[in-house]
């Protein structure tokens, strides 16, 4: 069964509601899923199946830890695994860097072993390999150095290597272009410039992320075009490695609303079925991950439902899950109660992080955050590296957590932050006087906006309990309790948006003022929980 007529960011009219405890639940319990699988930023995502396990990678520009993992075994029940990349490999990232780091990967088995190969727009494109996704992975290694140079995949061949990439237009002034490299098997380095496979912009505009395949001696990419809020899938097909390509938009919105569905990665499976994992722009939600069946036809993927008898495939919203075993529901994890050694895996940092920002040891039970000063150009919260957030998980949820700020030393705040191009955020500061909670926002935060306190409460005690509920489309009610039980609201509504080529995210903060204070303090954090 399928359904392509409701809005799936509204819970109210997806099938079945929030259910479970879970924010959001794509498995329906029933053999259906609903889209989107995962209600999460996973930006740019590409699958592949080994054996019964398909694993899922996805961007993640310059946060960190980076390019995370995620397991199935059914493709609709997912979990975060690992992540390849610790930390970055250039020093600048040391220091915010809004859009740039890792873009668009892909992930191969080839040689026994795992491989994710993945841009960062200024430096170049990078691979790393594990024998295990779940395990450790390679210091990434350079493939090759460029500006400008995007979204690789890769694609092994009777003995022999090619890469596939596209540009990006705002490094290279290059747009809508594919282009296929030979490669060392290995996948140490190109071995040339390779061809210009495809440049229609007449017929596809905006044509990137690339994926390569073949099947039934036909050379296939996959990619998307028309631009992310508004455009289509496409695949191209040739006999030849380097071409010609035909081209035919397999996947478009059509009478959905289901905008810009497109990039992602097609899978087969043991019984002879195919799927078409992909992202949907959701705006402060980020690039959600949506799920369709995919049918062949003449020798070119279907995906979704063909509503209109046109040969080209819709979204589906609602459909029968793959034909493989039963899995528990699981999603994306989401809340903490620190009581880990070692932090949850939907945590990321927004620059190259260090060990000293934080400790689940010195408190046990309890995340600490040590008030870590603010850059000295910063001029507001977007621009300090050590916010420790995670993606939203769902078109309605709330986050609360417990603050203990006793050990918060003068000058010093810390607190809850919904970030993005604007950010809002409650925070308990003390001051030479006592600690006060304060409600502030910071409209235009990536360009010149500064913070604004809003409203202010004298804070009795030494913890706090503090609360963000999200109502779609993106509306953030902030409030707080002292007593666990009753919670107040502190300030006006505000409106998440999305920041560069990433949503919205909702996470914890400790700060010392630039320059710091003659003794630094910390912020204790007993749980994260979302319902």
């Amino acid at each position: 069964m399928s359904s392509s007529s409701s809005k799936i960011l509204n819970p109210s009219s997806a099938a079945g509601g929030l259910r479970g405890a879970y924010p959001w639940t794509p498995d329906q319990g029933d053999g259906t899923f609903r889209n989107p699988i995962i209600h999460a930023d996973y930006s740019d995502p590409d699958v592949i199946r080994h054996g019964d396990d398909f694993f899922l990678v996805a961007s993640s520009l310059n946060c960190t830890p980076g390019l995370p993992i995620l397991h199935s075994r059914d493709l609709v029940n997912w979990t975060i695994i690992n992540h390849a990349v610790r930390n970055l490999p250039h020093e600048r990232f040391t220091e915010v860097q809004h859009g740039c780091g890792v873009w668009a990967p892909a992930i191969r088995f080839h040689a026994g072993k795992f491989w994710i190969f993945f841009p960062m727009p200024d430096e170049g494109i990078y691979v790393t390999t594990a024998t295990d996704p779940a395990g450790q992975w390679s210091e990434p290694h350079l493939v090759q150095a460029g500006r400008g140079l995007i979204d690789p995949c890769p694609l092994w061949d009777d003995g022999k290597a090619y890469l596939v990439h596209a540009y990006a237009h705002s490094r290279t002034g290059i747009k809508h272009v594919l282009r296929v490299r030979p490669m060392a098997p290995d996948g140490s380095r190109l071995l040339g410039e390779g061809r210009i496979v495809f440049n229609k912009p007449d017929r596809h505009p905006t044509l990137e992320g690339p994926k390569f395949l073949k099947k039934d001696g036909w050379y296939y990419i996959l990619a998307p075009a028309g631009g992310v809020e508004t455009g289509w899938q496409v695949a191209l097909r040739s006999r030849k490695i380097y071409g010609p390509y035909q081209d035919k938009i397999v996947l478009e919105q059509g009478g959905t609303s289901i905008n810009g569905p497109h990039q992602g990665a097609l899978v087969d499976l043991p019984n002879g079925e195919w799927w078409f994992v992909h992202f949907q722009d959701a705006g402060a939600y980020g690039r959600i991950i949506h799920l369709q069946p995919v049918a062949w036809q003449g020798g070119w993927p279907l995906m979704g439902v063909d509503q209109d008898h046109n040969g080209i495939g819709e979204p589906v919203l609602r459909h029968a899950k793959p034909a493989l075993p039963k899995s528990p529901v699981a999603m994306p994890q989401t809340g903490d109660e620190f009581d880990s050694s070692r932090l949850g895996l939907q945590w990321q940092w927004h620059a190259n992080f260090q060990e000293k920002w934080f400790s689940l040891a010195a408190r046990p039970g309890w995340l600490r955050l040590i008030a870590m000063p603010m850059p000295a150009q910063a001029i507001n919260l977007t621009s300090v590296p050590h916010r420790l957030t995670q993606k939203f998980p769902a078109a309605e949820f709330t986050a609360t957590t417990r603050l203990d700020f006793s050990k918060l030393a003068i000058g010093e705040k810390a607190g809850l932050v919904i970030t993005g191009m604007d950010y809002s955020l409650l925070a308990v500061e003390r001051t030479a006087s006592g600690c006060q909670l304060a409600r502030a926002a910071c409209q235009n935060a990536l360009g010149a906006g500064r913070e604004k306190t809003e409203a202010t409460v004298v804070c009795p005690s030494n913890s706090v309990w503090l609360r963000v509920k999200i109502v779609f489309p993106g509306r953030c009610d902030f409030s707080h309790s002292f007593d666990g039980k009753k919670f107040s609201p502190l300030g006006k509504s505000f409106t998440a948006r999305k920041s560069i080529w990433t949503g919205s995210k909702v996470g914890l903060f400790c700060l010392a003022r630039a320059g710091g204070a003659r003794k630094t303090g910390h912020a204790d954090f007993d749980w994260f929980r979302f319902e």
